[in-house]
């Protein structure tokens, strides 16, 4: 089990005061980690084994618009990296999955 005071785990965990531990993964500042936060994740470990396309799906819905489709390169960036991959910005993943699109339209 993860020590509370070192994962952020916790009733004093973010208080509004403290930033989330959420912002450790690269490409997550204050907003996407409030937008997670609102997806039951909590701390980095929660990303593991989650969908991305998953979690931005849930948040689209729960906010009853699309969302830009750079915060679902931000949580695919934010899930590898959760899962013991690099640290990579989200623009790379934008530029993957552009590449992609072409190719499905080709």
């Amino acid at each position: 089990m993860s020590d509370p005071a070192k994962t952020g785990a916790g009733p004093a965990a973010h208080d509004g005061c403290m930033a989330s531990p959420l912002t450790t993964i690269p490409n997550v500042g204050p907003a996407v980690a409030r937008a997670l936060e609102r997806l039951d994740v909590a701390v980095p470990d929660d990303l593991r084994g989650r969908d991305p396309h998953e979690l931005f799906e849930r948040l689209c819905e729960l906010d009853g618009r699309s969302h830009d489709p750079c915060l679902l390169d931000t949580f695919v960036a934010a899930v590898s990296y959760a899962e013991g991959g690099p640290a990579r910005p989200w623009w790379e993943v934008s530029r993957e999955r552009k590449a992609r699109a072409r190719g499905a339209d080709a």
